[in-house]
């Protein structure tokens, strides 16, 4: 299993020079290696090799004298840049030919000297953990690292990243092993939603800390004072800086609020069920400010990496389960209901339902059926899927659940 790891760096200004720099050159050899693809598919030539573009690219360009400046930096800082853009190649031409799920993936793009967010890749070889508690990176040196927890393992990887606001982070991959919790027998159903922030199969309402509405009253000022600079000026820069970061206090406020929470979800319940909700289409609707508010997509992320880790059983349910339309005492489907509808009595059988937690029953047990049913399709098709009761089970197309490296 991996997992990934960031903590706040602070490198000197020597330090802070030298990543510029890597950042620079790791966009030169990506942009020099996509303009030469994009020109070769343009004429009809064959696709260049990474073989071909690492010699041309790197080794030779750094005899030139135009593209000398690239030996000041780790040769990994360029190599990994390559295999960056062979990974992006890849995901676009599996995504064309159905071999990736989910949304299609568009092919790489040339990047800009001005994005404000930066980030470099290193393999052991250009890095390594000291023993006065920094980490030392090739051609850029001992760097302090704020280390807020330990890691679990030796890294295999790491990422230097230079955010929106200025902050450095360095993001480690570790190999680590499954840490099982006690076996329960407590599972339930979660019912995601902006009044409130999730609604669990037992009754459990999680209130909606809506951080980005908290906050929207310094935002609007400080981005107004923005509009109000000169473009290219370096009071815009400043006054760019001032709002990124306060967008990142937002993020990082909810970020850890999701952990906090999915956290104790996966440590007081052995599985956990959710709907598949379309949040690309909600993000495009009047209520897109309170969808990407709520941030269900990463908190969704960490609740199915969280179940692989600590043995416990994720699933979701399809996205056109009339969940809020069938009664979950007797069954009865009672037709849609408008959202102003927050109670309602079930005509078959006459009980009062809350919309939310009906709708967290119904996913429970939709969730259950699900499971049921992959592990009983298995048997007959001779499919691996892990135990139901310690590991993470099957999704429903048979598919093992994988554990995701969670978005920096």
């Amino acid at each position: 299993m991996q997992l990934r790891y960031s903590y706040r760096v602070y490198p000197d200004a020597t330090q802070r020079r030298a990543l510029a720099s890597a950042f620079g050159c790791a966009r030169v050899v990506w942009n020099d290696c996509l303009r030469d693809r994009k020109e070769a598919h343009a004429a009809g030539r064959p696709y260049v090799k990474s073989a071909d573009l690492s010699r041309l690219r790197i080794t030779q360009a750094k005899r030139t004298e135009e593209r000398a400046w690239l030996a000041d930096v780790s040769a990994v800082v360029l190599q990994q840049s390559l295999r960056d853009l062979d990974t992006a190649y890849k995901n676009f031409f599996d995504s064309i030919k159905g071999k990736r799920r989910g949304r299609k993936v568009a092919p790489p793009r040339y990047k800009s000297k001005k994005d404000t967010r930066l980030s470099i890749r290193l393999n052991t070889n250009a890095f390594s953990l000291q023993d006065d508690g920094t980490v030392y990176v090739a051609k850029v040196g001992n760097i302090k690292v704020k280390w807020s927890r330990p890691l679990p393992a030796a890294p295999t990887s790491l990422t230097v990243v230079k955010d929106s606001s200025g902050r450095y982070f360095m993001s480690f991959v570790v190999d680590t092993d499954p840490a099982p919790l006690p076996v329960l027998d407590a599972e339930t159903g979660i019912d995601l939603g902006l009044s409130a922030f999730a609604v669990l199969a037992d009754g459990t309402k999680i209130s909606s800390p809506k951080f980005l509405r908290r906050a929207e009253k310094k935002l609007k000022r400080l981005q107004r004072d923005l509009s109000r600079k000169a473009k290219g000026s370096n009071n815009r820069a400043k006054a760019r800086i001032k709002v990124a970061r306060q967008h990142a206090g937002v993020a990082d406020r909810r970020r850890d609020w999701h952990h906090k929470e999915s956290t104790r979800i996966i440590r007081d319940n052995q599985a956990v069920y959710v709907e598949d909700l379309a949040v690309s289409g909600l993000s495009r609707t009047r209520l897109a400010k309170s969808v990407h508010d709520a941030g269900w997509s990463s908190f969704v992320n960490m609740l199915e990496y969280k179940a692989a880790k600590h043995g416990r059983y994720f699933g979701k349910i399809g996205r056109f389960e009339p969940t809020s339309q069938v009664c979950s005492a007797c069954g009865i489907k009672d037709g849609p209901k408008a959202l102003h509808v927050r109670e309602w009595a079930c005509g078959e059988c006459g009980t009062v339902h809350h919309r939310d937690v009906n709708a967290a029953r119904n996913i429970l047990a939709a969730g259950r059926a699900d499971r049921l049913n992959a592990s009983w399709s298995a048997g007959k098709t001779r499919t691996k899927v892990p135990a139901q009761r310690d590991e993470a089970g099957s999704h429903r197309n048979g598919q093992t659940t994988v554990v995701g490296i969670p978005a920096f």
